[in-house]
């Protein structure tokens, strides 16, 4: 009956394309040039891969693990042969896995479960950090050529400036690189504050203090800069809904606070990640609370529309030309894609199962009968009990739970 049921599994996934080739590639070999969309299933440990000019399904791969938040801000620019590298959170640390052929060539225990990283723009960095209990930044190395690749080249233990309550750190959590590759920003969970990390040499710049609006705590935890480097959307934890700030970035080493909006203000609830688009005109709030993303006018600092999602959503990535917006839809299994000249939502992909992180690059890893038979497997629960968990804030942890302070 197993045997029948695999069987049954993989024809149909092969007639699905999730999980089979697409037509006409090279089955041997990543193809490169192609633009795609990595959506990661936390249901199963599987990536869905789209391809952004047809909005479909071109084929998935078993990879053993998943992540929530892999680096998206400037890896579509950054990933373009199959050797390079798309960087992700996972179990108790990050790794990296080749565009290519989805394997793993570097991994970093962070000591924490809890982990954000992104790539500078150049691509000879990869900014880390590292949450409870860690509460420790690090830098690595990116450069695929380097010898020392993959290896920590700078590390910031930030415990000792402690946190809100019993937390024993300030709780670094996420991270975002401004374009010019100079500065990191991240906020404070904990701590209450935003730090601006100096890339190289790798320390403190500044630290701001972020004050609360309609609660005891701001607890900012997320933050997203724009392509101009001029703008900086910050997520609170703050209250029962969240809220959001807008961020004046024009003095990279110095932000200045703008503007808080709050659901008051016509703000989802549950404000979590953001993405901004091309133009550095319009963000892009994921509010699963009331699963839809809320549309920011960056410049009038006000909140222009919400787009209903039917589902929860935690994160969002660019395909590599920046026209759309792809939304990995948990509750769903699919993916909602938002035109950004429409400014509205034009088609929802059927994915694998509770999707949610994604990235992109122009590189298309290779799918064959092997890669199908491994799908599903995975999708028969027979290997995804095996997979790598990764850290989900909204569905705690997507089978990862943290020591304390979750």
């Amino acid at each position: 009956m197993a045997s029948g049921a695999t069987a049954s599994a993989v024809a149909a996934a092969g007639c699905a394309g999730d999980g089979g080739s697409e037509a006409g590639d090279d089955e041997d070999a990543a193809s490169t040039g192609k633009p795609t969309i990595f959506v990661f299933n936390t249901g199963d440990g599987t990536v869905s891969l789209i391809d952004p000019a047809s909005n479909e399904v071109v084929g998935s791969r078993a990879v053993g693990l998943s992540s929530s938040f892999p680096s998206n801000q400037y890896t579509p620019d950054l990933t373009d042969e199959s050797e390079d590298a798309l960087w992700l959170n996972v179990e108790q640390g990050v790794r990296a896995l080749t565009a290519g052929t989805l394997e793993e060539v570097s991994r970093v225990d962070t000591g924490s479960g809890a982990n954000w990283q992104e790539q500078t723009p150049d691509g000879s960095h990869v900014v880390v950090s590292a949450r409870e209990p860690s509460h420790t930044n690090y830098r690595i190395d990116a450069d695929r050529d380097a010898e020392t690749f993959g290896e920590v080249t700078g590390e910031l233990d930030r415990t000792d400036e402690g946190g809100r309550g019993d937390a024993d750190g300030p709780g670094p959590c996420d991270v975002t690189i401004h374009p010019d590759g100079e500065y990191a920003y991240v906020p404070d969970l904990f701590g209450d504050t935003l730090t601006v990390l100096s890339v190289d040499p790798f320390e403190i710049e500044t630290q701001i203090d972020v004050e609360p609006v309609v609660a005891d705590a701001a607890a900012p935890w997320m933050a997203t800069i724009a392509p101009d480097g001029e703008t900086m959307l910050v997520e609170h934890n703050e209250g029962d809904s969240g809220t959001e700030s807008i961020w004046d970035v024009t003095d990279p080493a110095n932000p200045s606070e703008r503007v808080r909006l709050t659901t008051d203000d016509g703000l989802g609830s549950g404000a979590l990640t953001s993405e901004i688009g091309p133009d550095s005109e319009t963000g892009y709030v994921f509010t699963p609370g009331s699963n839809d993303v809320s549309i920011i006018d960056l410049a009038a600092g006000t909140v222009t529309d919400r787009l209903d999602l039917g589902g929860s959503a935690f994160v969002g990535t660019w395909d590599p030309s920046k026209t759309s917006l792809y939304i990995p839809v948990q509750t769903n299994d699919e993916v909602a894609v938002i035109d950004h000249a429409a400014g509205e939502i034009v088609e929802r992909i059927d994915v694998g199962p509770s999707p949610y992180g994604a990235t992109a690059a122009t590189v298309r890893p290779a799918t064959d009968s092997a890669s199908t038979m491994a799908v599903a497997l995975a999708r028969l629960g027979i290997a995804a009990s095996t997979a790598e968990t990764t850290y989900c804030i909204g569905k705690c942890a997507c089978g990862h739970t943290l020591a304390t302070n979750q």
